[in-house]
Order: C-alpha cells, then structure tokens, then sequence
C-alpha cells in the first residue's frame, strides 16, 4: 500500500495545515483526506505543488508498505 507522509515533511518544515493548503491551494478537506491516507488517488499537478511547497522530492511525501 501507498502511504503518504505529508505530516512528516510539514513537521520538517514547521508547517501548519492551514499554510499548506493555502500554499498549495487545496480545500483542508481535500489535504486532510491525503494527509490520513483516505485518498484513493492523487493528481500529479498536486503532488507537484505538495513538492514545491514543502521544497522536498515526491520519493519524500510516498512510501509503500507491504500489507
């Protein structure tokens, strides 16, 4: 399974929730949903503004779990 590890990175970079949904311009729902693992996709036009707001590679925020 895909695990995305937003949390992580944001608390690298001492960033709230609210900053980077404004930063990236996603609704807090539609971030949260990605933040707690929910999402069943994501588009790479996001994942590239999730990557320039956290100044960090997509390999940073995906991590795959065997289960």
């Amino acid at each position: 399974m895909i695990v995305f590890n937003i949390d992580v990175m944001m608390a690298r970079r001492k960033m709230t929730l609210t900053e980077l949904s404004e930063k990236v311009g996603i609704t807090l729902a539609n971030l949260s949903v990605l933040k707690t693992g929910k999402a069943r996709a994501v588009r790479v036009d996001t994942l590239d503004k999730l990557c320039a707001a956290l100044n960090c590679q997509p390999g940073d925020l995906l991590e795959w779990r065997e289960g």
